[in-house]
């Protein structure tokens, strides 16, 4: 067996068709490891996997807000891995830039679905595994946003979601000790992504008024979680906040 893939980690990249998922998968697959691509649609994962150049990358299409779903995605992972590393719980969608007495009820709960109980999902898959391995242990990345500190207005699903895996976060990091399981958090600004992108065009800040934001690329984040991922067990990042230097967080408007 070759070397470098006998001692490369085993990574499970959600929402890895497109974005920042896509980004911080191929940094993965750049750094030999070996990353099973899940999302919704196959034709972006196998794009992504083609895109690698390697064989190191496994395409499982994956509802995260289905609980039927994500027990196939991990029972593959057992079976053609018989171990998970890391988790980077990625897969999310954004606002609906709605006025709050609009939303429906539907809408609020896809965005709960995908956002929050897909993470809850996939990391209790991960800690079944992690935890009855050898060596026993690994790592949990959740994606969270800067919305888990700020709202922006119309955003009250996406906002309340993003402050629930803050609080999801920090159970994972106390319930995981036992079993020598980590757990992390990203906090992202604008990427430039085709979710974020509206924001290079102008967005509606707190006073009202439309503003261009500053942007940046999605390889940085993608190289901020590969840093989370190669420390020790022993040592974590909580809480890590990545924004373009001069996007409008810190501050008054």
């Amino acid at each position: 067996m070759n070397s470098e893939i006998s001692t490369s980690k085993v990574v499970l990249v959600t929402g890895a068709g497109t974005g920042i998922g896509r980004a911080i998968a191929l940094a993965f697959l750049r750094d030999g490891h070996r990353v099973v691509l899940a999302g919704r649609r196959a034709e972006p994962l196998q794009k992504v996997a083609e895109e690698s150049g390697t064989d190191r990358a496994v395409a499982v299409p994956t509802d995260v807000g289905n609980p039927e779903s994500v027990a196939a995605l991990f029972g593959q992972i057992k079976d053609s891995f018989g171990r998970l590393d890391v988790l980077v719980n990625n897969a999310g969608v954004s606002g609906l830039g709605m006025n709050f007495e609009d939303i429906g009820f539907e809408q609020w709960q896809n965005i709960v679905n995908i956002n929050l109980t897909g993470s809850f999902l996939c990391a209790q898959g991960a800690f079944r595994i992690m935890k009855d391995q050898l060596p026993q242990g690994g790592r949990i990345i959740n994606n969270g946003s800067i919305s888990a500190h700020a709202p922006r207005p119309n955003s009250a699903p996406y906002t309340s979601t993003k402050h629930a895996i803050t609080g999801l976060t920090k159970s994972l990091s106390l319930d995981g000790r036992k079993y020598n399981i980590a757990c992390g958090q990203i906090d992202i600004g604008n990427a430039m992504t085709e979710m974020a992108a509206r924001m290079a065009k102008g967005v509606m800040q707190a006073n009202g008024e439309i503003a261009i934001e500053a942007m940046m690329d999605p390889k940085e984040v993608a190289e901020a979680v590969i840093h989370m991922a190669s420390l020790p067990l022993s040592t974590n990042v909580q809480f890590m906040t990545i924004m373009a230097t001069k996007m409008p967080f810190v501050g008054r408007g």
